[in-house]
């Protein structure tokens, strides 16, 4: 038996009680997906207005960096790694600085704006000249923080 036999062995009662329901389903169904939409809108929304304001900070950072005075060449690299994560927010994030294979420099970050690791990195090189050898990072539960590890190394 096809659905047309079935529904046509109903009474027209039944018929009537099958349409009004599948067009509460219809409704249901539309509904359900415009409510999705607009929550996938909202989230969109807020992650455009985040990177907005990680955009922002870059800028008026920028200039700052721009004007620091190149460290000193005679600056321990451990301390210039500390020094200057410091003065880019990283601070807090900064887990950890040890010696690595062949002169090198592992720096480590927990939870960690990845944003201010790029400009870090790039103060670096600018000042001392290091030079990335390897990375790894890894993101976590909040959106634009990361745990990473960086060994550093001197041209």
């Amino acid at each position: 038996m096809n659905f047309k036999e079935w529904y046509a062995g109903r009474s027209p009662q039944e018929r009537r009680t099958l349409g009004w329901g599948g067009l509460a389903v219809a409704v249901l169904v539309l509904v359900g997906g415009l409510l999705q939409l607009q929550a996938s809108v909202a989230a969109a929304d807020k992650r455009v207005a985040d990177k907005r304001g990680d955009l922002a900070w870059m800028q008026a950072v920028t200039p700052r960096m721009q004007a620091t005075p190149a460290g000193r060449s005679d600056e321990p690299l451990p301390l210039l790694v500390d020094r200057t994560a410091r003065d880019s927010g990283l601070g807090s994030t900064l887990a950890g600085v040890e010696p690595a294979a062949a002169g090198g420099l592992r720096v480590r970050f927990e939870a960690a704006s990845f944003d201010a690791i790029v400009v870090w990195l790039a103060r670096v090189q600018q000042e001392r000249g290091l030079v990335v050898e390897s990375a790894s990072v890894d993101g976590t539960d909040t959106a634009g923080l990361v745990n990473a590890n960086i060994v550093l190394r001197a041209p």
